[in-house]
């Protein structure tokens, strides 16, 4: 056999007809109840795990780490602050043969820097835009759900009384990788501004021999740019936070339907920025809407109830055509946090 055909043979048996039409009568669906929290993740569940168990005894399965290393020299979020992590010196214990080491995290935001899930409530909006010089209308915004400011955060002070990381379950189910980076950009990174629409998702299951399966309900989208590959630690050029490709508007509706849990890119936000944009010297990404630079941001979490993970490290995984996978990624359960650092995980079988 070759080696293609012993892929196919392969993937078959890891996700048969059967198992997927099982998985899918299993996976609960929207529309979610008033006062729903927890939005796609709803889905999770017994359908989820029985497709993404095929995947934990499969020959040849291996495990990939799809973060970066946390380290005061990453590239860091222009929109938090960085983080700042201090040695303590080497301890001991009086009367006994002990030695201890710790750091301590002396400053920075680590929901909003490195490899990191947002919270539903991460993100709200105003009827219409601020013009960034009268007092920001806080009362008014809405979140996921239709809940309200007073509702989500009280008071400047309060941490996430609704819609918090907290409120994020351990995301375990099946994933799917699309390589954006060989199917549009021909091998070479995507350039800043470039926006993956809903057209480019359905060709790029087909090129990669996806489209009998397609993206089901509770799936986990990865998306592989080649923006990645600008992590750099130490961040000596900068580069990686001032721009990059992202999603399509169309896209983040058209993964709405399918009823995905949650969207990671390699890219610093999901959004597409183009270059010069955060200097305003360049407008928003080719179709979002006025008032909505960060509109794929705006749509998953506020109106679709989809996570999102930034920069996540998906280069290794797209060197070995590990297209679908089981994934596991456990927030933190800050209670009432705007998001987590994490660690997400694939295990899947490598095919390159």
């Amino acid at each position: 056999m070759t080696l293609e055909s012993d892929r196919l043979s392969l993937d078959s048996i890891l996700e048969s007809d059967e198992i997927i039409q099982q998985s899918k009568s299993m996976t609960p669906m929207p529309p979610w109840p008033a006062g729903d929290e927890r939005g796609m993740a709803n889905t999770l569940g017994p359908g989820t795990w029985l497709r993404c168990a095929q995947y934990l005894t499969a020959p040849g399965a291996r495990y990939y780490e799809l973060s970066h290393k946390l380290s005061n020299t990453m590239p860091s979020s222009p929109f938090s602050k960085p983080l700042k992590f201090q040695p303590r010196a080497t301890r001991g214990q009086r009367n006994a043969m002990h030695a201890s080491n710790m750091e301590e995290l002396v400053s920075g935001e680590p929901g909003g820097q490195g490899t990191h899930i947002d919270a539903l409530g991460h993100f709200g909006f105003v009827p219409s835009p601020w013009d960034g010089v009268s007092t920001f209308p806080t009362d008014e915004v809405a979140y996921y759900g239709g809940f309200r400011q007073a509702d989500v955060k009280p008071t400047p002070s309060s941490m996430l009384c609704r819609l918090g990381i907290d409120k994020a379950p351990p995301i375990i189910t099946t994933a799917v990788l699309l390589d954006a980076k060989s199917y549009l950009g021909g091998g070479k990174s995507l350039q800043p501004g470039k926006t993956i629409t809903a057209s480019d998702i359905e060709g790029m299951l087909a090129a990669q021999g996806l489209s009998r399966r397609g993206i089901l309900p509770g799936d986990v989208l990865y998306i592989y740019t080649g923006w990645g590959d600008c992590w750099a630690d130490p961040d000596t050029d900068g580069i990686y936070y001032t721009r990059g490709p992202g999603l399509a508007y169309d896209a983040a509706k058209f993964l709405e339907q399918k009823a995905i849990v949650l969207i990671a890119l390699d890219n610093p936000f999901t959004d597409a920025i183009n270059e010069g944009q955060f200097a305003g010297k360049a407008g928003r990404a080719e179709g979002y809407p006025p008032g909505l630079p960060f509109a794929i941001h705006h749509h998953m979490l506020t109106q679709a109830g989809i996570h999102q993970i930034q920069n996540a490290n998906l280069g290794a995984m797209a060197a070995d055509k590990v297209w679908t996978s089981c994934t596991i990624i456990l927030p933190l359960r800050v209670d009432g946090g705007g998001g987590s650092p994490v660690r997400p995980v694939a295990i899947g079988v490598p095919h390159g």
